[in-house]
């Protein structure tokens, strides 16, 4: 029989997995305008999940749309858990015909100025309203994992169908990852369970148990996360849904993630449908780089040595990056 506490923390994953999810009825108790920094004090988040602000330099929409520019032909692109749509805005910049879709009905009503008419409502467990193979790419940036685990197989079908070639996520991981740094537990298990996981080595791959999961002042789980699980199962699941993992193309980025001080924060995946052509190299000219890095001031961004280390120990390694313990990971 479940306690009382129990029930409430079941009771809140379900409340999380409709909001982020997508499933109707949801409401923004969880993803309102409260996450996303409206009302708070910027300087004193409280322990509490979302944002102190939330803006495009914040979101690092900028990063996300220039290496989707610099290592794709892409033409017609979708965001999905695009939140107030400033990836799209930057892609539409970019020249890209970019849409979005999110889940927070408060989100899509306070888009972002180039955003405006290009984000809606989207639900990725039921049917996104998209036709089949409408995007060159999909984008999913620190989404999925707000997914419960035995929903993400569902979502990645949805990913399939209305993409004709490339899905491009981020996605909160541990353990070894073949083609880049590693992942870790910090930030994703309760601090006291810490050891016990380390204690499991390479071979565990999750997902971590719900009880298991990091809160925050709430109680709530951190940040919506409700899927932690290892490379292997994130890349199990997208090869059961279609896609093949294109490790190159993530070996390519990784260089890039560290020069602009995401290594820490973003876990990479890049994946194909199996007749997609396979990137090999930027597809943009060294003079439309260095001009939109100029633009967006992403050349003046400080690289973090620790990143570029670990991305060019990992990128050396046969297997890649090993589970790895880099200190405490902020909250993304």
């Amino acid at each position: 029989m479940l306690t009382a506490s129990r029930r409430l923390l079941r009771g809140t994953a379900a409340r999380l997995a409709r909001r982020r999810a997508g499933v109707a009825g949801g409401g923004d108790d969880v993803y309102g305008a409260g996450y996303y920094g409206d009302g708070r004090d910027p300087g004193d988040r409280g322990g509490l999940s979302g944002y102190e602000r939330y803006d495009r330099d914040t979101s690092n929409a900028d990063v996300a749309a220039y290496l989707l520019w610099r290592h794709f032909e892409i033409g017609r692109t979708l965001d999905v858990g695009c939140a107030t749509g400033f990836v799209v805005e930057a892609l539409r910049e970019l020249a890209v015909d970019a849409e979005g879709v999110d889940v927070s009905r408060w989100a899509v009503e306070h888009p972002a100025l180039g955003a405006t008419g290009h984000i809606r409502y989207g639900n990725l467990l039921e049917r996104l309203p998209f036709d089949d193979a409408e995007f060159d790419l999909v984008s999913a940036f620190e989404t999925l994992e707000h997914l419960p685990p035995d929903a993400v197989p569902r979502a990645l079908r949805e990913l399939r169908r209305v993409t004709q070639a490339y899905v491009v996520a981020t996605i909160p991981s541990f353990g070894r990852n073949e083609h880049g740094p590693g992942g870790w537990y910090q930030q994703k298990v309760r601090e006291e369970l810490l050891p016990r996981y380390w204690a499991r080595g390479e071979g565990y791959d999750g997902p971590v148990p719900f009880d298991d999961i990091e809160r925050d002042a709430t109680g709530q789980p951190l940040e919506g996360h409700l899927t932690l699980a290892s490379f292997r199962w994130w890349t199990a699941r997208f090869a059961e849904a279609g896609f093949v993992r294109l490790g190159t193309v993530e070996r390519a980025v990784h260089p890039h993630l560290a020069r602009f001080g995401l290594t820490k924060y973003w876990n990479l995946y890049v994946f194909a449908l199996p007749d997609a052509p396979v990137p090999d190299g930027p597809v943009r000219s060294e003079a439309e780089l260095a001009e939109r890095e100029r633009l967006w001031r992403l050349d003046s961004r400080t690289p973090d040595p620790e990143d570029a280390e670990r991305v060019r120990e990992a990128l050396a390694t046969p297997g890649g990056g090993p589970l790895t313990g880099i200190g405490e990971i902020p909250a993304t």
